[in-house]
């Protein structure tokens, strides 16, 4: 068995597109997907930074989320196969419920919950073996923690491809066939 850790936003569903349109009707500034080849948003300030990150994290935002395609789908056949499943995101405390409401709703198994800012922190206590998430902050955590990284895409991970200890993947179909073979030697050696 596995130990698997999920991020959230940008993760198990398309964020971008509420942050980017939550920034220019607050503040009218435009952040184009294609353009978000840093981590980091330069145009806010701190503080308007944490307020249009809140408000994407309103119970109707959290509700409204669609999952990537085959996401949910790879999940599941993740957990049927036996790996343990801990579902972190980079969201206040007070979003645990409209979370895992979400979570329910969309029919994403997991066994663990963890809302929090400090999530490879979490992810090191729990001995997990993979993390997804899109963070190359994160991801470069979790290698150095001796923690697999995977991750979708984006314009702000792209260059991470060919670095050691994490997996690249357009989608979540790849993602899926790019793990097997890891996830089968864990499975294997916890025989």
């Amino acid at each position: 068995m596995a130990r698997i850790a999920l991020d959230i936003d940008s993760t198990l569903h398309h964020y971008w597109d509420l942050f980017q349109s939550v920034v220019a009707e607050r503040y009218g500034v435009e952040l184009p997907y294609d353009e978000q080849t840093g981590w980091g948003v330069t145009q806010l300030d701190t503080h308007e930074l944490r307020a249009a990150v809140r408000e994407t994290h309103s119970d109707e935002n959290i509700a409204a989320g669609e999952p990537y395609p085959y996401a949910v789908e790879t999940v599941r056949a993740w957990h049927d196969e036996g790996h343990w499943i801990h579902v972190t995101s980079h969201r206040a405390r007070d979003t645990y419920v409209p979370t895992a409401d979400w979570l329910l709703k969309i029919g994403m198994p997991f066994d663990d919950l963890h809302c929090s800012y400090d999530k490879v922190t979490r992810c090191v206590e729990l001995s997990i073996d993979v993390l997804v998430d899109d963070s190359p902050i994160n991801l470069e955590r979790a290698r150095v923690a001796g923690i697999l990284g995977a991750t979708i895409r984006h314009p702000w991970n792209e260059h991470l491809e060919g670095g050691g200890g994490i997996v690249l993947a357009d989608d979540w179909r790849e993602l899926r066939e790019r793990l097997g073979p890891v996830l089968a030697r864990l499975q294997e050696s916890a025989r």
